[in-house]
């Protein structure tokens, strides 16, 4: 597969298809999205207070704990192995190097740290080596949270035992605009996988990328997604793409800043005790739009200088802004490691 025939935004459009008695029809979603911006806000804000009444932001760091080679076509990724984007496949960080990190972020305010591999799924040998991260960056007092692809029966209880705290594992888009997007797994896939982090005990991170080409009502999708699962998830991290030179997306109209702000606020409205988390793509918006987005119900972003191998806006950078909006960050609040012997 070339790299103009990874990823097709011409398909049409098909409808969106939902579970019955759905908590948020997507009509619903959209109807939330089409309403007056200062009547949405207001509403994306009240929801907000109701429910977080000391207003702070959470303080998340990630490290790619290996970077490139990664098989799969997403057409957002430099990671993937057939892009040409300039990243090149790099082993798994050893575990020092990790709990380095984990301490410098600790250190700089972050409460939760989130590694990242770019598998399609991790194997029994990538495992051990992910599950000494999470015990030595739990015993630093962290929230822990991992993303490493699909993952297998029994390996989320791996994870758990070894003291993880968060899965991400975003479903990108919406079902109807995914496949316009990747190929290499299937919608199912990731709500599979959902499934089994779930079923572990785990708490969800899942989110997804706008400014893809989707439209209006496919954003809604996402969101109605999202929002339907049961329970939805505790962390949402709304994504604005980042086009990186090389990928199928790359030279795509950039998303309205404004419909990205919409986007929060409706993530707020429909998932009103998750932490919205801004994540890739802050930079790009400046500091106007992210307060927007503050105002509008995200109450959480990741911090630091890169995002897997995209930037981020920089930790002083952060702590600026932050003070110029007269917000406090969030103080951790750690549940107790899991017992080994849970779920094994």
């Amino acid at each position: 597969m070339s790299n103009t025939q990874a990823v097709s935004l011409h398909r049409p459009t098909a409808p969106i298809k939902e579970a019955p008695n759905a908590t948020w029809p997507v009509a619903d979603v959209l109807a939330l999205f089409e309403l007056p911006l200062p009547e949405l806000m207001f509403r994306a804000q009240s929801a907000h207070r109701a429910n977080f009444p000391d207003g702070d932001v959470e303080l998340a760091t990630l490290l790619s704990i290996k970077t490139g080679g990664c098989e799969e076509d997403c057409g957002y990724c430099p990671q993937a192995a057939r892009y040409d984007t300039g990243v090149e496949a790099k082993k798994i960080l050893d575990l020092d190097t990790v709990v380095d990190a984990a301490r410098q972020a600790k250190a700089n305010g972050a409460t939760r740290f989130c590694m990242g591999a770019a598998w399609r799924s991790p194997k029994e040998r990538d495992m051990e080596k992910v599950e000494a991260m999470v015990r030595e960056v739990k015993a630093l007092g962290m929230e822990t949270c991992a993303t490493l692809g699909m993952l297998e029966e029994g390996q989320a209880e791996q994870l758990r035992a070894a003291g993880l705290d968060y899965y991400n594992h975003n479903i990108d888009t919406s079902p109807d605009f995914y496949e316009d997007v990747i190929s290499t797994r299937q919608y199912q896939d990731r709500l599979d996988t959902l499934g089994r982090v779930r079923q572990a005990g785990l708490k969800v991170c899942c989110g997804g990328i706008v400014g893809m080409g989707e439209t209006r009502e496919q954003r809604a999708g996402l969101i109605a997604q999202l929002a339907n699962l049961n329970p939805y998830p505790e962390s949402v991290p709304i994504n604005h793409l980042v086009q990186v030179e090389g990928t199928p997306l790359h030279g795509l109209p950039p998303l309205d800043p404004i419909e990205f702000v919409r986007t929060i606020a409706v993530a707020r409205i429909t998932m009103p005790q998750a932490r919205v988390r801004l994540s890739a793509g802050r930079r790009e918006l400046g500091e106007a739009v992210q307060a927007m987005c503050f105002m509008a119900g995200a109450n959480s972003i990741f911090y630091g200088d890169k995002l897997l191998t995209t930037d981020n806006p920089e930790a002083n950078d952060d702590r600026a802004l932050l003070a110029k909006l007269g917000l406090s960050t969030r103080s951790a609040t750690l549940e107790s490691a899991p017992k080994a012997s849970c779920g094994c």
